[in-house]
């Protein structure tokens, strides 16, 4: 039976050692359909997922990632990479949605005026942010910006290391939503930091605007090793503030 969404996340560890059985491809394929459907910046979508199968490129990317038991005992291997090179093309499927969206003849006001502010942030808005020219035009938007804010709210983050920030953070969050999905059925996984990215672009022969998110090994967990140590986390009351 699958877990409820707090089993899962109780349920769900960082597996360093998996056992020798198989996991189902296309259960996997699923759990990352639903990384898919994670809340992204500005809708944009800009991540792309690599499932690892193949048994000569799982030891490659083992290889990569240090031989670290979580790598080279797993299963299977996701890569997250993120896209931030690939907005241009995300934005106009944005825009291509919103006209299909709202083609019905004789639309009502609200529904075109809605249309309309959509499209004018994909087609005006984003372009401000996303464009840059190797981080000057980032930067000379960034000083505009915190001087206009000065006077009332504004998005303050146009620079090239605050966009890559933004992919990241929502690459993050299409992990987290694999990782619960997988460990509602039973299957566990291990997002791993320590990898030598140049040689895991190299490896899944990525573009140069690619850049690797994190590295999740895949399987099921061995009982008496899987599971280094119990969980720990600071008090709840460390972290959490009402105000």
């Amino acid at each position: 039976m699958e877990k409820t969404v707090t089993e899962a996340i109780n349920y769900r560890r960082s597996t360093r050692v998996y056992t020798d059985e198989p996991i189902d491809t296309e259960k996997v394929k699923q759990c990352l359909y639903n990384a898919s459907l994670a809340p992204t910046s500005s809708n944009l979508q800009l991540w792309e997922f690599y499932h690892v199968t193949d048994k000569t490129i799982l030891d490659k990317l083992a290889t990569a990632c240090f031989n670290q038991n979580a790598a080279k005992t797993a299963q299977q291997l996701v890569v997250v990479v993120t896209r931030k090179d690939l907005w241009r093309k995300r934005a106009k499927a944005n825009v291509a949605f919103l006209d299909k969206a709202y083609s019905k003849p004789n639309l009502d006001e609200r529904s075109l005026k809605r249309k309309k502010m959509a499209t004018d942030y994909y087609t005006k808005i984003i372009p401000t942010i996303y464009t840059d020219f190797f981080g000057i035009l980032g930067f000379l938007k960034y000083l505009a910006f915190q001087v206009v804010g000065l006077f009332r709210p504004i998005y303050r983050q146009t620079r090239l290391s605050d966009m890559r920030i933004v992919a990241h953070k929502s690459a993050g969050l299409a992990a987290e939503n694999f990782m619960i999905s997988m460990s509602a059925i039973g299957y566990d996984t291990c997002p791993m930091e320590g990898s030598d990215t140049l040689r895991v672009k190299r490896i899944l022969k990525l573009p140069r605007g690619a850049e690797i998110n994190m590295v999740i090994s895949c399987g099921i967990r061995n009982a008496e090793k899987g599971i280094y140590g119990p969980r720990f986390r600071v008090p709840f009351e460390d972290v959490y503030f009402e105000k």
